[in-house]
């Protein structure tokens, strides 16, 4: 991992500390975080966010700092429900701590989880 990974998944960890089914795996070029099995993050290795999301709210969060439509790969973007926050959108704190918060309540709607 890139150290500005490795810082990103040290502030996931923090940020995900009370949660009780987490795990990380390598996917998509980075390190994904899984609550409940589903992915919710992923910490990319120049220090962004890949950020899974309604469906439903996509068109409004592309328009957050630093947010945009996530790709596989030049010109293959992901769909609906994948955003990707650029890494100095979410230096502070606050601001990686409300994408996950987005991230999570998707991940409570559709995994029933209560967390």
């Amino acid at each position: 991992m890139t150290p500005e990974q490795m810082n990103l998944v040290e502030r996931l960890r923090t940020l995900l500390v009370d949660e009780p089914l987490v795990r990380e795996v390598s996917m998509f070029g980075g390190r994904s975080v899984m609550v409940n099995e589903k992915m919710i993050v992923s910490a990319l290795k120049h220090g962004g966010l890949l950020v899974r999301v309604d469906a439903d709210q996509h068109s409004d969060l592309l328009h957050a700092p630093g947010a945009e439509q996530a790709e596989m790969g030049p010109g293959r973007d992901m769909g609906p429900g994948w955003i990707e926050v650029s890494a100095g959108a979410i230096d502070d704190d606050q601001a990686l701590a409300s994408w996950v918060e987005i991230a999570m309540a998707h991940n409570r709607a559709v995994t029933g989880g209560h967390s």
